[in-house]
Parts: structure tokens; sequence; C-alpha cells
């Protein structure tokens, strides 16, 4: 009997600890899928940066602008939201002497 009880706490305390928060994630993530906007700032499931400048309803696409003039598009199960970390790190430019620069011959 108290086997028993010992392996319904271990689940229990696995459900409230484990499944519970990780569910309540999957959940946020769809919502934020479902209800993401032109002008919000995501991430794709591939690392890329970008804004939603237009959503394809009957394909269930985004499509998302990642330069100036550049656009992907994307399924809308494939964006995350960015986060305040990942915009402060998106936001901020590299120094131009980073850059190497080549000539074109």
């Amino acid at each position: 009997m108290a086997n028993l009880l010992l392996l319904v706490a271990l689940f229990a305390i696995m459900y409230f600890f484990m499944i519970r928060p990780q569910q309540k994630k999957q959940k946020e993530l769809a919502n934020f899928q479902n209800t993401v906007a032109i002008g919000t700032q995501v991430v794709t499931q591939g690392g890329i940066y970008g804004t939603v400048k237009k959503i394809d309803e009957m394909n269930n696409t985004l499509y998302i602008e990642i330069a100036k003039d550049v656009q992907i598009r994307v399924t809308r199960n494939a964006v995350y939201p960015t986060g305040e970390a990942a915009e402060a790190t998106a936001s901020t430019e590299a120094p131009k002497d980073s850059y190497v620069k080549t000539e074109k011959k």
C-alpha cells in the first residue's frame, strides 16, 4: 500500500512540475501563432528574426521582412515570439568595422 501511495505521489509531482507547465507553454504559443498581427516582431523556427508584413489566411502563411525589401514566406506554425532579450539583440546593429568589404574587380 505504501508503494502505491509513493507511486501516486511521484506521478502527481511530475504532473505539476513537468507536464502542466509544458501544456501551458504550448497553449500560449498556439495562441500567439493564431493571433499574430502585421508589425509583430517574430523569430522563425530556423532562428531568423523579422517583422510580419503580410498574412495569407488562405495558405496559413506569413510574409516576414528580414531586411529592407527582403521578405520570406513561412508557415504560421514556424514563428515564435522574440522576447525582450531577443528584441534587444536583434535591434542592435553590429559595428561597421566587423564587416569585411570586398571590392568588385
